[in-house]
């Protein structure tokens, strides 16, 4: 993600002392530490640049909880400042960088899942596509149920063991229909969880996150 960002001439910085949003936490229940990690995160990104995130799962969390979260604390006006600047990767490309075509190289036939936390919280589903389409020697080709949960959820998949590995298998099977040799999506979470289920079962089809895409070839 920095190497593609760094030449669309951005200037990355990384924050050492960052930790997680505490969106793990809040799932779970533990709302007063969720909060406290909310907290650290506002402060460790209060020097108002954009934070661009490799996750749509973060960065939804961040955008949908964070105003309830800190509403009428004082930290109010510091969370309204970061989170109108946390973007996803792919929609910071396209809707702020206006860069839809990176030079990227990667031959071969993908699909791309819509990951939950990207499509659902951010409402992301035409960027990273069309960051795609102009990656030389990608064909891209639309699985049948593309925005339909890979089964990972987060705790769910620990909670819920069976009925995520079940989703899990009706996901990459839609994606093998396809003949691609890739399965693309912006959340290393969802990829996690299909990469076990495709290792497991060896099947002849791998998960690339976009940036990772968008960083071949050159």
């Amino acid at each position: 993600m920095v190497k593609v960002l760094e030449k669309l001439g951005c200037e990355v910085t990384y924050n050492q002392g960052q930790t997680c949003c505490g969106q793990p936490a809040f799932n779970a229940g533990y709302r007063d530490e969720a909060k406290a990690v909310g907290q650290k995160f506002l402060h460790d990104f209060k020097d108002k640049s954009y934070v661009v995130g490799p996750s749509g799962s973060c960065t939804g969390y961040i955008r949908s909880y964070y105003t309830e979260m800190f509403d009428n604390s004082s930290d109010h006006l510091l969370c309204s400042q970061v989170t109108k600047n946390v973007f996803e990767f792919s929609e910071f490309l396209i809707n702020i960088l206006k860069a839809d075509d990176v030079g990227a190289v990667l031959n071969g036939k993908a699909t791309y899942h819509d990951a939950c936390g990207a499509l659902r919280e951010c409402g992301i589903k035409k960027e990273p596509r069309q960051l795609l389409q102009n990656v030389k020697g990608l064909e891209l080709i639309e699985m049948r149920e593309s925005e339909t949960c890979c089964g990972f959820g987060g705790t769910f998949a620990v909670k819920f063991e069976p009925i995520s590995i079940g989703m899990a298998q009706s996901k990459v099977k839609n994606a093998l229909e396809t003949g691609a040799k890739y399965i693309i999506t912006t959340d290393v979470s969802c990829m996690m969880h299909m990469q076990g289920y495709i290792d497991n079962n060896r099947l002849p089809i791998q998960t690339m996150h976009i940036a990772d895409v968008l960083a071949s070839g050159w």
